[in-house]
């Protein structure tokens, strides 16, 4: 079955011309021109990612956003003005993957809906092997089916903070430069990268941290880069 791609955006024209994008690559697509039409899309259809407009009447896209992080892990891009850079780091802050700046580069668009379908099925439907496990201090990360524990708590993550996930607690205590981040996680040059993966990495905070302010596990190492700090046995 081929993926199934949600676009909501309250410009009906922009929204055929990702439809036609979309289909010539072969995903089958549904269309919302307002963020309750997209949450109405979303529990009436099986929907593999979401494009996302921030500007919309009834709902708008950040809050749509919100609502459908309560429930779904799914990949969502969010479309933003350039001059919107506001709107980028609060669409990632509230649960988006990604971003791409209006007008839209259509290979640019497509490539990255491709990366977020791949790692999304990559990291879909594995169970969870005991003998694969990391113990780090209160985190403990099942490799196997790629979930993270805190407390013994399962934690909800994106799949974009999972693949960030996957790589610190595979490193433990490696220093990684926010341009190696983007580029291992999504696959792409890391060039001006560093709000981007700021913004993933506070969201982690937020899930593992007792205290995100003053971060025990995830931390920056100012002037470098990120670790996932090696807690003593």
């Amino acid at each position: 079955m081929n993926e199934c791609i949600l676009v909501a955006d309250d410009d009906r024209e922009i929204v055929k011309a990702i439809a036609i994008l979309l289909e010539r690559e072969g995903y089958r697509v549904l269309k919302a021109y307002d963020g309750m039409q997209a949450l109405d899309q979303l529990t009436a259809q099986t929907v593999h990612l979401v494009i996302m407009d921030v500007m919309m009447p009834r709902l708008d896209g950040l809050s749509a956003v919100m609502r459908i992080r309560e429930k779904r892990n799914i990949p969502i891009i969010v479309l933003s003005a350039k001059s919107e850079e506001t709107d980028k780091v609060l669409g990632l802050s509230m649960g988006a993957d990604d971003y791409v700046s209006k007008p839209y580069n259509p290979a640019e668009l497509a490539a990255r809906v491709k990366s977020h379908l791949r790692r999304y099925t990559c990291l879909g439907g594995i169970d969870a092997s005991p003998s694969d496990r990391i113990a780090n201090g209160r985190l403990e990360y099942r490799t196997d089916g790629r979930t993270l524990y805190a407390d013994g708590e399962p934690v909800r993550l994106t799949a974009t903070e999972t693949k960030i996930i996957d790589l610190l607690m595979n490193n433990l205590g490696r220093i990684f430069p926010a341009e190696e981040i983007y580029e291992r996680v999504w696959e792409e040059p890391g060039f001006a990268s560093e709000n981007t993966v700021m913004v993933h990495i506070r969201r982690i905070r937020e899930k593992i941290e007792l205290n995100p302010k003053e971060p025990e596990y995830l931390k920056v190492v100012w002037g470098i880069g990120y670790k996932m700090e090696k807690m003593e046995k």
